[in-house]
């Protein structure tokens, strides 16, 4: 996705040598932006959090990116945070010489999001019963729910985001503690013709599952592909037998040894 965004805005003429990328991100966007714009020679600078990964910050940081960082004074990941990150953004957009990649309403990032889709088009044998993932642009369900609709496969999506934050299913903001996830709005890129149902999932049920899928299936990731799998596992419980649900790993849980999601206690 990262990389559709950056060469979505070279073919429009936004982004031109000599220009400089910026973001606010918690770091998984950012590390891939960060990667892209190492390789095509864009200053990158990035505006994120403490409330995020040491691991994502380090790794922004190694690709060549100028890191900001607000402070979440212990508070998690919340509305306020996010907005205030984006303020900082702003106010560097400012510049004819900077290009903001804008990720929750760049509609480029589909096109790369897409591609999850039809993967699992190509690799799933028989029907895709169901699809669900957590939202935060948007972009990732709504990439591959849109390969699923092209495809015309009749698969049933399913949103979720953390109950902590529940904005689309009761409009009520909180703070939690699931990267990636539940910004605290109703993300632009959300396409209510793309998805059927919005599920909520519990921050303690996601850490879990997250520690459940390394040590019994070796899928070592963080606490949203954790979300993700409860979500999944809750709808193949009423879909019943014989029937197929897909969901994403996002990410790896080298990312999180720094924080407390595989720390024994």
């Amino acid at each position: 996705m990262a990389l559709a965004m950056i060469e979505g805005a070279e073919r429009r003429g936004l982004l031109r040598p000599g220009m400089s990328v910026v973001e606010f991100t918690g770091g998984s966007t950012g590390s891939s932006l960060a990667l892209i714009c190492a390789v095509k020679g864009y200053p990158f600078k990035v505006v994120s959090s403490d409330a995020f990964a040491e691991e994502k910050l380090a790794t922004m940081a190694a690709f060549g990116a100028e890191v900001t960082i607000v402070p979440s004074h212990g508070e998690g990941i919340t509305e306020t945070l996010i907005r205030a990150m984006g303020d900082i953004v702003r106010e560097l957009d400012r510049s004819d010489q900077v290009h903001w990649t804008r990720q929750f309403e760049n509609a480029d990032s589909l096109d790369g999001y897409e591609k999850i889709g039809l993967e699992a088009i190509s690799q799933v044998e028989g029907s895709i019963d169901a699809f669900c993932g957590g939202v935060g642009t948007g972009g990732m369900v709504m990439g591959v729910a849109r390969a699923l609709r092209h495809a015309d496969t009749r698969t049933q999506v399913v949103v979720l985001e953390p109950a902590e934050s529940a904005v689309l299913t009761t409009g009520t903001p909180g703070a939690h503690h699931i990267e990636g996830v539940g910004v605290g709005f109703r993300p632009p890129l959300l396409d209510d013709d793309l998805f059927d149902e919005v599920r909520t999932v519990s921050e303690s049920d996601a850490r879990m599952m997250a520690k459940r899928l390394a040590r019994e299936e070796g899928i070592f990731a963080g606490i949203s592909s954790g979300m993700n799998v409860v979500g999944a596992l809750g709808v193949a419980r009423n879909l019943g037998p014989e029937k197929t649900v897909l969901t994403v790993a996002c990410d790896t849980g080298l990312k999180y040894l720094s924080g407390d999601l595989f720390r024994k206690r």
